[in-house]
């Protein structure tokens, strides 16, 4: 069994993003600005956000965070969001920016996403470009996916012709990623499952690549799992952890250490999947600051 260290290669991207900007800098053009939106003090998102921040800082790119607050007695009013988005959206500064998910229940995810100007999308979550992408067009790809098909391509694990099972088929991560995987140039034959799905086990032991992106701890069991088979674990799920000084432990979809001896290769839970999301929401980042000053020519 052999890790495929997400951090490792994320650290890699980094220092090429690093390197362009630098030759960026000393061309006179304009340096990637990627803005962020938080809403309360969800603590995934406060940490994801604060790792987001840091990686800009790495790419050597110009970040700005917008926080608003929002709680059961006091709630953000949507239409103080939704100003901050045009806002956003209309600001020439701005390469790129994100609205961290989850938002508070009383505002709709789809109608915030919506609102995001398909150009600056860098999380990747706009109609606009989730059916560019579909269809194999250029769009800003959901950054989850784009990562794990970075984090394949550059472990040198070969998809073309390999059988991929996805578990999972969200909007974020399970049917983006199966799309990317169809197309040309990846060439893998994909089978996305889910909680209607039925005996499981017969389908995924069957998998030379198995992806598991449920967000439920320890749901792939070794017995669902060929000898020899890749995995590749999305979950980061928070589970309280007295031992910890945090007061919790991240725990993926897959039952690490039972799992693990069966396998030739297998992410690990922190440190395989997350660092490749924010690698490849740089990577997108980069690429807005580019399409923008080819559209002002």
């Amino acid at each position: 069994m052999e890790l495929i260290d997400g951090k490792a290669t994320a650290a890699q991207i980094k220092e090429e993003i690093a390197a362009k900007v630098r030759e960026r800098a000393a061309e006179g053009k304009k340096i990637p600005h990627l803005a962020a939106i938080l809403v309360g003090h969800d603590g995934g998102s406060e940490s994801y956000v604060a790792n987001k921040i840091k990686a800009c800082e790495a790419c050597g790119f110009r970040s700005s965070l917008i926080r608003f607050e929002s709680t059961g007695q006091n709630p953000l009013n949507p239409e103080e969001l939704f100003a901050a988005i045009d806002k956003l959206n209309k600001d020439p500064e701005v390469d790129g920016f994100i609205v961290q998910l989850p938002l508070p229940k009383h505002i709709d995810d789809q109608k915030v996403i919506e609102a995001i100007d398909p150009d600056k999308d860098v999380d990747g979550f706009h109609p606009v470009n989730v059916g560019r992408a579909s269809l194999g067009l250029p769009a800003f790809h959901s950054a989850t996916p784009a990562g794990i098909v970075e984090l394949l391509k550059r472990n040198g694990i070969e998809t073309a012709g390999k059988n991929v099972v996805i578990i999972g088929r969200s909007n974020i991560v399970g049917r983006p990623l199966a799309s990317m995987l169809m197309h040309k140039g990846a060439d893998a034959t994909v089978t996305v499952c889910h909680s209607a799905t039925r005996n499981l086990a017969d389908i995924t032991r069957r998998a030379d690549i198995i992806v598991a992106a449920l967000g439920r701890p320890g749901f792939v069991t070794e017995d669902m799992v060929a000898d020899g088979a890749v995995i590749v674990d999305v979950g980061t799920t928070r589970v309280p952890d007295q031992s910890r000084k945090s007061g919790f432990r991240l725990c993926g979809d897959v039952d690490f250490e039972k799992v693990a001896p069966k396998c030739s290769r297998i992410t690990p839970v922190p440190g395989g999947v997350g660092p490749m999301t924010i690698a490849s929401l740089m990577l997108n980042t980069l690429e807005a600051c580019r399409r923008r000053e080819a559209t002002a020519r």
